[in-house]
């Protein structure tokens, strides 16, 4: 007799499923932290003009967006043609813009209130006179931080 047993068929053996569940709750973990969700929905078009000096802001868990452009084609209807401000995800007037950044600003911790940067994300058909205003209203709530947008490229091409 030999002490060494010879294998029957060939059987595969079960994989065992006992780490699945484990596997499975850790991707669910990861992505549940690394998800980032979605502000607001853009409600105005929004072609930024170019610039040839640009920078990239650093945090941006302290910048307040106002958006402004013509409103787009579900929108337009309703709001005319004309260039309109976006403040979340809601039309509002160059009054209203006071009001948003001190809402805005009481959310954020108290550390960071007075290092906000108020960011103008622009269409480049957009009239003077509406940026105007809105930088009006942001001197009166103090926040003299402001940064426009732009795309990086050669300035001359917002002439065309």
């Amino acid at each position: 007799m030999s002490k060494f047993a010879k294998k029957k068929d060939g059987e595969i053996p079960a994989v065992s499923t006992a780490s699945l569940p484990d596997i499975v709750f850790m991707l669910l973990f990861f992505f549940m932290t690394v998800t980032v969700m979605k502000d607001s929905s853009l409600k105005v078009e929004n072609v930024l003009p170019n610039a040839s000096e640009v920078k990239k802001l650093e945090k941006k868990d302290r910048v307040i967006y106002i958006y402004v452009g013509k409103p787009t084609r579900e929108y337009e209807k309703t709001f005319g043609t004309e260039p309109k401000i976006q403040l979340n995800d809601k039309f509002a007037s160059a009054s209203e813009v006071g009001d948003y950044i001190l809402m805005e600003r009481a959310k954020k911790p108290q550390e960071l209130q007075n290092v906000l940067t108020t960011s103008l994300k622009v269409d480049k058909n957009a009239s003077m006179g509406l940026i105007s205003d809105i930088k009006q209203e942001l001197r009166k709530v103090n926040a003299l931080k402001v940064n426009y947008t732009t795309y990086e490229g050669d300035a001359f091409n917002n002439l065309q």
